[in-house]
């Protein structure tokens, strides 16, 4: 009958943590973007927009965009409105596939990272000479706003819910023990 009671209480704690424990914490993610994933454009655009499911701030050099062949364009400088960054953007180099790379930080502080393909199907009209990558990242920028934690990390709360978990199959296996030696 011991046993049994050391379980019972073993399992009452175990459904009290569940019910208990706060809700895990859950990353933002890139709801929509303009161009679109794997969009085919014929002309190119002279904004990128990325649209998430929360409030996001952005590092420095947080988005980029570059062609199969290294060519880069120049990126002005983001802005940000609640979960929606968009930035102007000049085209330079040929017809081809194109990679926009972003970087932003999350509501809980934690750094993300993604990509959106697309394809230009012609030449940009504007006559701007291609750039590479390095004299992009060359280029002054304004710097972004410092992230500001608003919460908990989700790491923690799953560190305090397994500590309390080991803390009640402890106690539970002490009395157990303890019991058995009477």
């Amino acid at each position: 009958m011991i046993p049994r009671r050391a379980f019972g209480a073993v399992l009452a704690a175990l459904v009290g943590l569940v019910v208990l424990a706060g809700p895990a914490a859950a990353h933002t993610e890139l709801e929509s973007s303009s161009p679109a994933e794997g969009a085919s454009l014929t002309t190119a655009p002279t904004e990128v927009k990325l649209t998430f499911g929360e409030p996001v701030t952005l590092p420095p050099e947080a988005l980029k965009v570059t062609g199969r062949d290294g060519t880069a364009w120049t990126v002005g400088t983001p802005s940000v409105t609640g979960a929606v960054v968009t930035a102007p953007v000049t085209a330079a180099g040929p017809a081809q596939a194109y990679t926009l790379t972003w970087k932003v930080i999350a509501k809980d502080g934690d750094n993300l990272t993604g990509t959106v393909h697309f394809t230009l199907a012609a030449a940009p009209a504007t006559t701007a000479a291609p750039t590479t990558a390095s004299t992009v990242a060359a280029q002054a920028q304004a710097p972004a706003p410092a992230a500001v934690d608003t919460g908990i990390p989700g790491w923690i709360w799953a560190v305090v819910a397994i500590a309390g978990l080991l803390a009640v199959i402890v106690v539970g296996l002490r009395q157990l023990m303890g019991r058995r030696k009477d």
